[in-house]
This record gives C-alpha cells, structure tokens and sequence, in this order.
C-alpha cells in the first residue's frame, strides 16, 4: 500500500512517478530511445573509467578529472535511466522514500568547476602548472567535489523530506525532482521555496560561475597566442566544453531558481532531459572520445585484447 493511516491522518510512504505515462501510445519507442541512451552513457563513461585507470600515460590532472566525472556520471545516470526504463516496460510507476531521496544526490556542478579551473591553470600558466595541479592535489579536489555533490543537497533533503505528506502521491514527472515533489507536501511551503532557492544558489550559480570566469581567462589567453594553429585547437576545445557546460547548468538554474508557481509539468520535464539525460551522454565523446590521447590509449587497449 502507498499510504498508512496514523492518528487519523495518511502518511505517504511511497510515490508514484507518472512521467510520460500521458504518452501511451510512446511507451515502446520511449523506452527504446532511452535504453540506447542508457546504453552509450554507460559504455561512453566504463570505457573511460576503464582506460583512464589501466593507462599510464593518462595519470595526470585533466584525466584524473575525467575518470571522476565518468565515474560520477554513471552513478547520476543510474540513479534514473533504470527506473524509468521500468515504469516505461512494465508500467510499475512506484518508488519508495528512500529511492525518491536518493535520486535527489550525486550532482556533477562542482567537479565541471574544478575542470574548468584545471583548464585555467593548464592553459594561463603552463610553467606553474605541473607544480600547482599535481595528480595528489587533482585527485583530493576530485574527491571534496564529490563530497560536496552529495552533502551539499543534504540540508535541502532534510528540509524537503520532513515536511507532511498526507495527501496524494502522484509526481508529474519521470524522477523525484525537487518541485513536484514539494507540490505533494501539506501547508504552506513558502519557506521551503525560499530555502531551496539559496541552496540551489549555491549548488548551481556559483561553480557556473567560477566555470565562466576560468575560461575567460583561457579566452583571453588564447586571443594572445600568435599561433593561429594553436588558437584553433584551443578554441575547438573550449567550445565544445563550453557547450555542455551551458547546456548543463542553464538547464538546471532554469529548473531551480525559479519560484514553484512558475513551473509547468510538461515544459519541466523537457528541461530536465537536459541535464539528466542528455549531457551524460554528450560529456563522454565532448571531454574524452574526441581526444587523440584517449584514442590512442583505447587503440592500444584493443590491441593487445585481441593479441591475448
């Protein structure tokens, strides 16, 4: 049963995902789309794990970075994609309290910071940087990003989670996000609102911009190399990390920093497609499969597979 009765009040101790449940006529060309998705992020982000830990010659900062992101980006993508390949399947729409919480952690805001910064340094200070970013210090700021992706929305988990749930427990959207989720609460959530604005504040608005200054830097470092060969692979680079770093955080400060009334279902769950399906899939190829480094690693990887 979904709900219990105590003390003549119902207490919710399960939700119920409706995500694309309106969409019947979708449901198998739904899950086929996301299951590919599912398959390319998971396979994108082991095979990086994968070369980035039996390859030498990837120990270093930007790599170490990038086997942390893939790393968390499996997590992320797990803690999603799966349940709602099984709503979409079976049509079992339930999650429990403890799966509706989880899914509220694991955010990569921080870690994009710190290879932003990395970037900076490798970039606008090239004779420094083997010193300042060594793999010691890259690996201990891998980590404290990850901390801070899970312990930062704790205060926000607490908040939301000990509020009232006695009516109905029905999400309009295909994961527990933080918005229709408190649309389910009892009495007034004004103050939650507020709280979950400063908190998302910090979550979101201030590694973007931290991300935004960093390259502006290697912007302007670039405009000032005489190399034009050298300004355009530094650009191509940057774009393309600038791209779904944008992607990333626009959607999730358009998602976030906006009061609760403003929110409506369908146009939500487009944008959250964004930042939890899309740019895990677009991070492994964007950050890591384009790079010749990666390849040549992957290349000898297979190699000696198929010599064995």
């Amino acid at each position: 049963m979904a709900n219990k009765r105590q003390n003549n009040q119902t207490i919710i101790t399960e939700f119920v995902l409706l995500g694309f449940g309106n969409l019947p006529q979708l449901q198998i060309l739904l899950f086929m789309l996301f299951l590919g998705i599912y398959i390319v992020t998971m396979a994108g982000n082991i095979i990086i794990i994968a070369l980035v830990v039996a390859n030498q010659d990837l120990h270093t900062p930007m790599y170490i970075f990038l086997g942390f992101l893939s790393c968390l980006e499996t997590c992320y993508t797990s803690t999603i994609l799966p349940r709602m390949l099984a709503s979409l399947r079976t049509g079992d729409r339930t999650i429990s309290f403890g799966g509706c919480i989880t899914q509220f952690y694991i955010f990569e805001c921080y870690l994009l910071a710190a290879m932003a910064y990395d970037r900076y340094r490798a970039i606008c200070c090239p004779l420094h940087y083997p010193t300042i970013m060594n793999p010691r210090v890259c690996a201990n700021m891998a980590i404290v990003c990850w901390l801070c992706g899970i312990l930062m929305p704790m205060g926000k988990v607490i908040w939301i989670f000990s509020l009232p749930y006695c009516g109905p427990n029905e999400i309009n959207h295909f994961f527990c996000d933080i918005h229709p989720v408190l649309k389910l609460a009892c009495g007034d959530t004004s103050r939650s609102e507020v709280f979950i604005v400063l908190i998302s504040l910090i979550i979101t608005v201030i590694p973007f911009l931290m991300v935004l200054v960093s390259y502006a830097c290697i912007l302007y470092t670039i405009l000032k190399t005489t190399s034009s060969e050298g300004r355009h692979k530094a650009f191509s680079t940057c774009s393309s990390h600038l791209t779904v770093v944008i992607l990333f955080y626009g959607s999730a400060c358009a998602m976030y920093l906006r009061p609760k009334s403003s929110h409506i279902a369908d146009v939500d769950r487009v944008v959250a497609l964004f930042y939890t399906v899309v740019t895990p899939t677009l991070n492994p190829m964007i950050y890591s499969l384009r790079n010749q480094e990666v390849k040549a690693a992957l290349r000898r990887l297979t190699g000696r597979k198929r010599f064995s």
